[in-house]
């Protein structure tokens, strides 16, 4: 029976799973399937309980916790940085509290954790595929602020957008700990032999595309990436070098605590529901 992955059309996570693609490591008699999507439907597929590995949005995980383990690789950890909240001109995060807010999904983490820094915005989803569309529905005013997680956060100011705020700073100056912001997720019905084997199949990926840095950049840069900004292999090389590094390799004892706090303050916030049971893939 082949293992289903999920995971986003962002460049991090195509980094990730490279080495499934081509061969780069023995899956031990395993068939992988692949499959791409924005950072919503991935949340609504871990929550239907059919894909065996899901990257999934760690503010998503309390949703799907009674079907999936968190796998202790894969992650995207912001370490000071994180999605930024943008606009057309300048202005102060209170100033957007009662007024439209485009945002990637109503699971994601980025959307949790900014409804903790201001109260009464309003969310528009506007899914991160196709990636111009965030950027086109702030030009034309249907929406008052931009939340930009993924690449989106590294071709804003060239664009002439103004940052409002921050989400990583705000989250680092809060709790001292990094933002853990994508996760990947492992099915429990595969059962304890099954899950061990696709985890150390997926750790062995990983290390593949950290030790194959550049080829995996010149693969990335070679697809389809909806806009040519985004195959620029400098900015896949700065992106990369913030999202698929040694966080995603192991999670580091902060990044772990850090979803922990992530889950409480939400649940304090009535955000989450409380007692979230945070359970480790090996």
């Amino acid at each position: 029976m082949p293992i289903s992955l999920a995971y986003s059309v962002d460049a991090d996570d195509a980094f990730m799973f490279y080495a499934l693609h081509t061969g780069g490591v023995a899956t031990r008699g395993l068939e992988f399937t692949h499959r791409r999507g924005d950072t919503s439907e991935l949340n609504a597929l871990a929550q239907a309980g059919e894909i065996d590995v899901v990257a999934i949005s760690a503010g998503a995980y309390p949703a799907v916790s009674e079907k999936y383990l968190i796998l202790p690789h894969g992650a995207s950890v912001g370490r000071g940085f994180g999605p930024v909240l943008v606009a057309r001109q300048p202005m102060a995060l209170a100033d957007l509290a009662g007024r439209r807010i485009g945002i990637p999904g109503l699971s994601t983490t980025a959307w949790l954790v900014l409804r903790q820094m201001q109260a009464g915005l309003v969310p528009v989803v506007v899914p991160i595929a196709p990636f111009g569309a965030i950027f086109e529905c702030l030009d034309a005013g249907t929406i008052d602020a931009a939340l930009l997680i993924h690449e989106g956060r590294l071709i804003y100011e060239s664009r002439g957008y103004a940052r409002v705020a921050e989400i990583g700073e705000w989250w680092q100056a809060e709790t001292g700990l990094p933002l853990p912001l994508g996760i990947n997720v492992i099915r429990r019905g595969l059962g304890s032999e099954r899950i061990a084997l696709v985890s150390a199949i997926l750790r062995e990926a990983i290390d593949y595309a950290l030790d194959h840095r550049d080829e995996v950049i010149r693969a990335l840069a070679a697809e389809p990436r909806g806009e040519a900004a985004l195959a620029q292999t400098a900015l896949l090389d700065r992106y990369l070098g913030m999202y698929a590094n040694e966080d995603t390799r192991t999670m580091a004892p902060d990044a772990r605590r850090a979803i922990e706090v992530l889950f409480n303050r939400a649940a304090k916030a009535g955000l989450l529901p409380a007692g979230c049971s945070i359970d480790w893939a090996p």
